[in-house]
C-alpha cells in the first residue's frame, strides 16, 4: 500500500469512524419499568454497551447486524439486588472457613457466587460487606475479566466492639485483640468518622453499618441497639461528605429506630419494625429492605441440627418467622420498599424467590419488579444508567417465558441475560 493511500484511510477511520455491530432483539413483551406495563412486540437495538433504539414490532435488521429472537419471551431490565454478600456462601463449616480460608480462596469463591448471581438474571447487586476481596471482584468485573455483575460495595460493614460487625467475634481470646476503625469497629463519634474514611481509602461505594445485633454472628442478643444516635449521625455526615449512601443493618426497632432518625438510607431486614420506626420511615422516605429469604431460610437451617453454631440457633428461630408478618405491615402502612435478599445467608443464584416472597405478603407484582429495577436504580444514583429499557440507558437486559405480572414465579428461570451489551446466558 502507498504512503499516501495509507494515510487517506486513516484520516478516512479519524473522520468517518467505524460504526459497532448492532443487535436487534425481537421481545414479544418488555417491561416498561417506569409506567408498570407490558409492551407487546418491541425490538431493542443495542449498540455497544447501550440500548439506542426501540421500535413497535418486529423490525429486520440490516444485513451486518445481529439478530436475537426473544419473540416468545417477556422481557426487562436486569434486576438489581440491594443486599448480597458475595465473597461467601451459608455452610455448615462457615465459621471454620474464617480461620482456614486465605484471600485467594475467598476471591475464587466470589467469582463463582458473582457468576450465578448474573446468571439469575441480576446484573448489578450492593454488595453489603466482606474482607475487601470484594473490591478487588467489583474491580475485575468492570475490567471484564470475570464475568458478573455490576457490583456496588460496602467493602467491609462498620460495628461496634463485640457488635454484629466485629470480625473477631466467635475467636479465641488470643485472637481477638482489640479491632477498630481500620477494621471497621468503632466506639466514639471520632472512630465512627475515621472509619467511614477508611472504607473510602479502601475502595467502597456505600456504607454498611450493624445498627442492631445480628442473627448469624456468634453473638447471644441479635436485636439490641449497638451505635449511638450521634455516632450513626457522624457516619451519615462523613459518607455523604464522600458521596456515599449509609445502609443500615437492623433487626431490633431500637436501633432501627436510632439509624432512620440519625439519617441513613435504607434500613436492612427491618425484622422486628414496630409503629413508631414505621412512621418515621414513611415521613423521611427512607427504604426498607426486606431480605425475606434470608430470614425464612436461617429458620429452616437452624431446625439443622448441628448446622449452626448453638448461639446462633435461638435468634434464628426467634426471628426469623416475624420477618415476613412484620415487612407487609411496613409496606401496608407507606414505608418505600427496595429489592434486596441477603444472597450467601442462602445459595447465590437464588435472589429471584424473594419476588414470591414479596407478592404473598401483599405487594402487587408491578411494585415488586419496580423495587429491584427503577428503584433500587434511584437509590444507587444510577437512575439515567440502568433499571430501564430505554435509550442510552445500559443494555443490561433478561428474559423469561412467561409474563411474571401474571406468574412471578417464573423469574425464578431467567433464560437470557445480556449486561452492557454482551449475552452471558441465551437458552
Amino acid at each position: 500500500m502507498k504512503v499516501t493511500h495509507y494515510f487517506l484511510l486513516v484520516v478516512m477511520c479519524v473522520v468517518f469512524p467505524l460504526q459497532a455491530q448492532q443487535t436487534y432483539l425481537h421481545c414479544g413483551h418488555i417491561f416498561d419499568a417506569e409506567k408498570g406495563k407490558l409492551k407487546a412486540k418491541q425490538t431493542l437495538i443495542v449498540e455497544g454497551t447501550s440500548i439506542v433504539d426501540i421500535q413497535n414490532g418486529f423490525v429486520a435488521p440490516p444485513s451486518n447486524a445481529q439478530l436475537i429472537d426473544l419473540s416468545a419471551k417477556t422481557v426487562l431490565p436486569g434486576f438489581i439486588d440491594m443486599h448480597v454478600h458475595i465473597e461467601g456462601e451459608t455452610s455448615k463449616m462457615g465459621l471454620l472457613k474464617r480461620f482456614v480460608d486465605n484471600e485467594a480462596d475467598t476471591a475464587f469463591d466470589a467469582a463463582q457466587n458473582a457468576k450465578k448471581t448474573l446468571l439469575a438474571g441480576f446484573t448489578t447487586v450492593r454488595d453489603m460487606g466482606g474482607s475487601g476481596v470484594n473490591v478487588a471482584l467489583r474491580n475485575a468485573i468492570a475490567a471484564a475479566k470475570v464475568p458478573g455483575p455490576r457490583i456496588i460495595t460496602a467493602e467491609k460493614a462498620i460495628g461496634t466492639t463485640g457488635g454484629h460487625a466485629d470480625p473477631t467475634n466467635g475467636s479465641r481470646k488470643s485472637l481477638m485483640g482489640d479491632p477498630g476503625p481500620a477494621e471497621g469497629v468503632i466506639n466514639s463519634v471520632d472512630d465512627a468518622k475515621k472509619a467511614v474514611r477508611q472504607r473510602y481509602k479502601n475502595g467502597a461505594d456505600c456504607i454498611k453499618i450493624t445498627a442492631t445485633g445480628g442473627v448469624t454472628s456468634v453473638t447471644k442478643n441479635g436485636q439490641n441497639p449497638q451505635f449511638t444516635i450521634e455516632e450513626i449521625q457522624a457516619i451519615v455526615a462523613t459518607a455523604n461528605d464522600y458521596g456515599m449512601h449509609v445502609a443500615a443493618h437492623a433487626h431490633g426497632d431500637e436501633g432501627m429506630y436510632r439509624a432512620v432518625y440519625a439519617g441513613v438510607t435504607t434500613i436492612e431486614h427491618g425484622t422486628l419494625i414496630k409503629d413508631r420506626t414505621i412512621a418515621l420511615m414513611a415521613e423521611k422516605n427512607t427504604y426498607l429492605v426486606p431480605t425475606i429469604s434470608a430470614g425464612k431460610h436461617v429458620a429452616k437451617l437452624a431446625k439443622i441440627k448441628g448446622y449452626l453454631p448453638e448461639i446462633v440457633v435461638p435468634k434464628a428461630l426467634a426471628i426469623g418467622p416475624q420477618h415476613q408478618a412484620n415487612f407487609a405491615k411496613a409496606y401496608r402502612k407507606g414505608v418505600p420498599i427496595a429489592f434486596g435478599t441477603d444472597a450467601g445467608v442462602f445459595p447465590h443464584g437464588e435472589n429471584a424467590h424473594e419476588f414470591e416472597y414479596m407478592v404473598e405478603s401483599g405487594v402487587p407484582p408491578v411494585k415488586a419488579l419496580q423495587s429491584a429495577t427503577i428503584t433500587n436504580a434511584k437509590i444507587l444514583n444510577l437512575e439515567n444508567e440502568i433499571g430501564q429499557l430505554q435509550p442510552n440507558f445500559q443494555a443490561d437486559i433478561i428474559a423469561v417465558d412467561e409474563n411474571p405480572i401474571e406468574n412471578i414465579a417464573t423469574l425464578n428461570t431467567v433464560r437470557f441475560v445480556m449486561k452492557a451489551g454482551v449475552v452471558y446466558k441465551q437458552e
